[in-house]
């Protein structure tokens, strides 16, 4: 099997427009904005500037590594002149090989391998109609002088960051909000509204927690000129009739993957995979065994493990079974590579660990899943540069425990909190002070971001009411949750340089799955149907009978209790942490120090960190 040659660029960029400025003369901001992006791009940095527009990025070189070197610029004809177009880009486009044999046909010649190049003149041919030709994940910007405008677009499912801030002349914009928090004229403030998405995991498209700074929506054109922004939605989930049966829906699934997975294995980096064991990453690297096996090569595994886990490991209602066993069998049957990296609780809890998490993050999000995972990921990154994740397989074929909870189908409200609650009983960040629990209103926020969500759900004609019921959980997860989760994969991967792929995102297979019918998606009484079928027959029949289990935790008391001792030192310091949170609930939960305190502990460390990395302005109203 041949894998085509191209250029995969990880990075980060950022940029400003300022059209009452000469920005030239503001290189010394435009390039400490650029260095925020460091860790994204640890192998290269360049600015470019044209009259009202500078450009920053960092490079991360995996495919062509001599070529692709940005800020990328190509020069067209505009009025009898030639004009320079300027470029940033992050991320892959999967089919840029074909998009270049179109357009050298179109008579573009290309000096570069790289798939920037290709995203470059397929804007100088198309405009930003272009957007809808691309596969893959993106955050890219355009400067086009011939229009004085420019040109953001994000990749449909909103797989790699992109922020943006509008000014009284422009608008600054940046992978990441530091990026542009790095600019002296923007104001580190954070309002209630900025809050309220933060602590109720809603994810509304666009919002961000910092004020005045927006995301760009997943599937979407924002362009700024002299009149001010604009927005054009390229792609959106629709609902589509289904006329494929049974046999014919698994039959494209598998053909699907197989296509995904062969475009996303191109590198000229080492590369390897996610194991955890479960279905999904267990599907990914079978699949790219058996491609890498016709060329000839074997795929590497890494798996992440807690020391003392096995004697510490204790079942409960979402995982039942460690990851270990399966992870071996499936390393086993395709023959990786295969590395286990297993982190000590002592560094999970290290404070330096949870600043380097919370700075990647940009907010307060410390806990030890993200902990852990920038840990995995610093690990792989020592021995490879490109890693392919199951990511996203639940949110798109139906795999969490709530999909199939009765009562959190008919609850009026996003699935996972509805669950959470009902097993924890409280509801988010419940350790806040009553005076901002009231100001922040995040039941009243919850009400409203839910109803709107569904109100941009598509009912088919003829769909039954439990199917339709199903419909609207399947879109919350796929324009909201799945969101979660990729920015968190995005944020702890590109904080150590690692570029982690996530197959299950590709649209094609997200559009298809999504207007399948929830019958079709559990034909075989069991979560996850159509990727089980699709897959069975390169995967361990351990991994075909094993129920979903999530990314694992440390289950060690020790962990817990570090945290307790580290909290009891905020208490005693007098951290203005506890303007915010409730200090004598915080207290009762450092003297509990039990598996049921540690989420509230997780959370007090983290707004602390948070606060003495950023010190924010917070306006609550």
């Amino acid at each position: 099997m041949h894998f085509a040659r191209g250029a995969t660029l990880m990075c980060g960029i950022t940029g400003w427009v300022a059209y009452r400025q000469d920005l030239g003369a503001e290189q010394g901001t435009v390039d400490a904005m650029t260095a925020t992006m460091s860790c994204r791009g640890p192998d290269a940095d360049g600015t470019w500037y044209a009259p009202h527009v500078a450009l920053g990025h960092r490079r991360l070189a995996v495919i062509d590594l001599a070529g692709g070197e940005q800020p990328m610029t190509t020069e067209v004809a505009h009025d009898g002149r030639t004009v320079t177009l300027g470029m940033v880009y992050s991320g892959e486009v999967y089919n840029f090989t074909e998009l270049r044999d179109e357009l050298r046909r179109r008579g573009h010649p290309f000096r570069t391998d790289s798939d920037t190049e290709v995203v470059l003149r397929a804007y100088a041919e198309w405009g930003t109609s272009f957007a809808e030709r691309l596969n893959g994940m993106y955050a890219l910007a355009i400067w086009d002088p011939r229009i004085e405008t420019l040109v953001m677009v994000r990749d449909r499912m909103g797989i790699k960051p992109f922020f943006y801030y509008p000014t009284t002349d422009g608008v600054l914009f940046g992978s990441e909000p530091k990026a542009i928090l790095a600019n002296p004229s923007v104001p580190a403030v954070v309002e209630a509204n900025g809050f309220q998405e933060l602590l109720t995991a809603t994810k509304t498209p666009g919002k961000s927690l910092w004020a005045g700074m927006s995301e760009v929506e997943p599937g979407t054109v924002v362009t700024v000129d002299r009149a001010g922004l604009h927005r054009r939605t390229y792609w959106r989930l629709e609902t589509r009739q289904h006329t494929d049966d049974q046999e014919t829906s698994i039959a494209r699934v598998r053909e699907l993957l197989d296509d995904i997975t062969r475009r996303q294995l191109v590198a000229d980096v080492p590369r390897c995979v996610l194991l955890s064991g479960g279905l999904d990453s267990s599907a990914i690297t079978a699949l790219a065994a058996g491609q890498l096996a016709d060329a000839g090569r074997k795929v590497r595994s890494f798996a992440v493990d807690f020391v003392g886990q096995e004697e510490n490991f204790q079942p409960d209602e979402l995982r039942g079974t460690p990851d270990t066993p399966y992870v071996h069998d499936v390393a086993d049957l395709v023959q990786s590579q295969h590395s286990d990296i297993v982190l000590e609780n002592a560094v999970l809890t290290d404070p330096d660990i949870r600043r380097k998490v919370i700075r990647a993050n940009d907010a307060p999000l410390g806990g030890d899943m993200f902990c852990s995972l920038y840990l995995l990921f610093a690990a792989i990154r020592e021995q490879s540069t490109v890693a392919l994740s199951g990511e996203s397989a639940d949110e798109v074929f139906g795999g969490y425990l709530w999909f199939h909870d009765a009562e959190v189908q008919q609850h009026p409200t996003f699935p996972w909190v509805a669950y959470a609650v009902s097993r924890r009983g409280d509801g988010p960040f419940s350790v806040l002070r009553p005076d901002v629990l009231q100001r922040l209103d995040l039941r009243g926020h919850l009400h409203d971001r839910y109803a709107e969500a569904i109100g941009e759900v598509q009912r088919l004609d003829g769909e039954s009411d439990h199917e339709w019921t199903m419909r609207k959980i399947c879109y919350l997860h796929l324009t909201r949750m799945v969101r979660l989760l990729l920015d968190r994969k995005d944020r702890m991967s590109m904080a150590v340089g690692l570029e982690v792929r996530v197959p299950f995102c590709d649209h094609r297979l997200v559009e298809y799955v999504y207007n399948t019918p929830w019958s079709l998606k559990t034909f075989d009484g069991h979560e996850k149907s159509l990727l089980r079928a699709a897959t069975r027959d390169v995967l361990p029949e351990s991994v075909v009978q094993r129920r979903k289990s999530p990314y694992p935790q440390t289950q060690d008391p020790a962990y817990v209790a570090a945290l307790a001792e580290q909290t009891r030192g905020l208490l005693a310091d007098r951290h203005p942490v506890f303007e915010l949170l409730d200090r004598k609930m915080v207290q009762e939960q450092a003297v509990q120090a039990d598996g049921a305190a540690r989420r509230h502990l997780e959370q007090t460390l983290s707004l602390a960190t948070w606060i003495d990395l950023y010190r924010p302005e917070i306006r609550l109203g």
